[in-house]
C-alpha cells in the first residue's frame, strides 16, 4: 500500500519559468524528427520514434559528469514505471555524449527509464537550447539539487578524472531543457534551461503530462493521494 504524507507546502509558480519557456507555435520539431539518437549499444533511431505512438516527457540534460543533472536524474529514477504506465507515459532522458556513458550514469544514478543520446547536439542546437548560463535574481533554486556550487564542481572533476575515459562527457556549454510532445507530433510543452539550476520540476512536468500522482524527492518516492 502506498505511503501517505502531507503534501509539499512549497508550491512552484508558472511564472518563475517564463524565461526559458518557449512558446509553442516557435517550436519546428520537423526540423528534428529524423534527426538520429542511439542507446547504450551504439543503435541508432529517428527522433521521433520517442512520440509518435504516445506522449513523452523528454528530458535534455547539459552533460553526465554535470553534478546537477546526476541528481536531477536520480529524482527521475524513484518515478516508478506503474505510474507511467497508468497516465500512458513515456520518461525519457537524452545527453549529448557518446553512447558508451549511457550505462555507466544509469548505473550511478539508479535511473531504470530510457536514456538515449544526441552526441552531435543536433536535437539541443536545432531545438534553440541555450549555450552558456543565464543567471537571474528571480531563479529559483531546483528542488532536486542537494549539492552547492562549489562541492558539486569538485564531485565532476573527480567523476571525469576517475572515468575510464578522461573527457567531460558532452560541451561543457551546452544547457538542457524539457519538453512534452505526441502522440504524433503535437507539443504541449517546452522548456529551455537558463543555467544548471533551471530544471523543470519533476512533478509539475508529470502532472502536466496527466500523471495522477504526486511524488516526494526528499528520500524515497511516497504516493500523494489527492
Amino acid at each position: 500500500m502506498a505511503e501517505l504524507f502531507s503534501p509539499i507546502t512549497r508550491q512552484v509558480s508558472r511564472e518563475k519559468f517564463d524565461a526559458g519557456t518557449q512558446n509553442l507555435k516557435d517550436i519546428k520539431l520537423k526540423d528534428v524528427e529524423d534527426c538520429l539518437i542511439y542507446d547504450r549499444l551504439g543503435v541508432s533511431f529517428p527522433f521521433k520514434n520517442l512520440y509518435q505512438d504516445s506522449k513523452s516527457v523528454i528530458i535534455f540534460v547539459r552533460n553526465f559528469l554535470c553534478y546537477s543533472c546526476k541528481e536531477y536524474v536520480e529524482d527521475l529514477s524513484k518515478v516508478p514505471r506503474e505510474a507511467l504506465e497508468e497516465a500512458g507515459i513515456r520518461l525519457v532522458v537524452i545527453g549529448q555524449s557518446s553512447h558508451q556513458h549511457i550505462e555507466p550514469f544509469c548505473l550511478l544514478t539508479g535511473y531504470f527509464h530510457e536514456m538515449y543520446v544526441d552526441p552531435k547536439r543536433t536535437i539541443y542546437l536545432k531545438l534553440g537550447m541555450k549555450i552558456e548560463e543565464t543567471f537571474t535574481d528571480s531563479a529559483l533554486t531546483s528542488p532536486h539539487v542537494k549539492s552547492g556550487l562549489f562541492m558539486g564542481q569538485i564531485k565532476s572533476i573527480w567523476r571525469a578524472m576517475t572515468s575510464p575515459a578522461f573527457d567531460f562527457q558532452g560541451d561543457l556549454h551546452q544547457q538542457g531543457g524539457a519538453m512534452i510532445v505526441g502522440p504524433g507530433s503535437q507539443v504541449h510543452f517546452f522548456h529551455c534551461d537558463m543555467n544548471r539550476l533551471d530544471h523543470m520540476p519533476i512533478n509539475w512536468l508529470l502532472e502536466l503530462a496527466g500523471v495522477k500522482q504526486t511524488f516526494d524527492f526528499n528520500n524515497k518516492p511516497k504516493i500523494i493521494h489527492v
